[in-house]
């Protein structure tokens, strides 16, 4: 009866707990938050002064007394105690801003049922994890869904049938590469390598070329302004178009902070090694896939997903070097917490495709 009351009283969540974002969703509403999964926190006390794009903010600048971290590392919770306080913020700040007149009756008892996206190579001690954080932070049962099969059906992809799908999700921590077909994934694998790979390169990149320290935000700055995957000339259709940005930081034989102008060729030729091992990756799950399912893929192409996958390039550098027809959904970013969304809704889809059955 107390569980039938909580689920009047409550939103059904739709999370995708990412390495470098977190997004939530609610049945009926769409996407109501969109965070860095990030959380700034007193050293010795463990009391939570800001989760979010505050705490990211804080990133590099705190004092000795606090610390700004990121609880998920490549996928996984690396901070289990952060993980579960960014959650209950999140559900709380939820309810707090969607609440209906019914909901005064239970106000501090918000009680969601939540479906979580997590890669698809993570151990089951992994999964327990993410499925024990979104219990203590509140959730009264949790479902888990593997983030290509979440991708594919937010990207509007039909995961039922029996042709097959082919869904390349680059995140933050890890790049999810699947092959779908009657709703379920015949194969596939998971990579450490994505945005935080790409970031810490040029950071690497920018030390041993130019004796520059910079730091994680800066990199991924850099990144997202001038970072590319293929030729900009290509890119353009043969037009000219080589991009440069002014990076700052600390000069490491001097100590003192210094300025210097670099180019995209330069910082694509810095990423190179990441996205190599992407394509690599691709290339073994295709010789791995099934003849059938090939020629399915060979029609229909393969879709990128993730933030990862807004890479200016990536796309044609892919299909350049596989040989196959690759497009990008519609707003990459959001496709695994959409997928999580269509899930909770039906719970026909839901039976299919968790990895475990939520727990009271």
């Amino acid at each position: 009866m107390l569980d039938f009351l909580f689920g009047l009283l409550s939103h059904d969540l739709a999370i995708d707990l990412g390495t470098a974002n977190t997004l939530v969703a609610i049945k009926g509403k769409g996407i109501v938050i969109r965070e860095p999964s990030v959380v700034a926190m007193h050293k010795k006390t463990k009391q939570v002064i800001a989760i979010g794009m505050e705490a990211k903010k804080m990133m590099g600048k705190t004092p000795a007394s606090l610390i700004a971290l990121r609880p998920l590392k490549e996928g996984v919770i690396a901070d289990f105690d952060a993980t579960v306080a960014m959650l209950k913020h999140y559900i709380k700040l939820v309810h707090e801003s969607h609440k209906d007149g019914s909901f005064f009756l239970l106000p501090k008892i918000p009680r969601p049922k939540v479906v979580v996206g997590i890669p698809s190579g993570v151990t089951e001690v992994e999964k327990r994890a993410v499925q024990d954080a979104a219990l203590s932070a509140g959730a009264r049962s949790a479902f888990l869904i593997e983030e290509p099969m979440a991708a594919a059906i937010g990207s509007g992809l039909r995961i039922d049938s029996s042709s097959g799908v082919f869904v390349v999700d680059i995140g933050g921590g890890t790049t999810e590469v699947a092959v779908i077909s009657l709703g379920g994934i015949v194969i596939n694998r998971s990579v450490r390598a994505a945005g935080d790979k790409m970031d810490e390169v040029i950071g690497n990149f920018l030390r041993l070329k130019y004796g520059l320290l910079v730091g994680e935000k800066t990199a991924e700055e850099v990144k997202i302004q001038i970072g590319s995957a293929w030729s900009e000339v290509k890119i353009k259709d043969n037009k000219a178009s080589e991009r440069f940005t002014v990076i700052r930081g600390r000069d490491i034989e001097t100590g003192l902070p210094r300025s210097i102008k670099i180019g995209s060729t330069e910082i694509r030729e810095a990423l190179s090694p990441v996205v190599n091992q992407i394509i690599a990756n691709i290339a073994e799950i295709i010789e791995e896939t099934p003849p059938e399912l090939l020629a399915d893929i060979l029609e229909k192409g393969i879709v990128l997903a993730g933030g990862g996958s807004l890479l200016r390039g990536i796309d044609k550098f892919i299909a350049e070097s596989i040989k196959l027809p690759v497009w990008r959904a519609d707003d990459p970013q959001t496709c695994v917490v959409r997928g999580c969304l269509k899930v909770i809704e039906d719970e026909q889809l839901l039976a299919r495709v968790k990895v475990t059955g939520g727990l009271k």
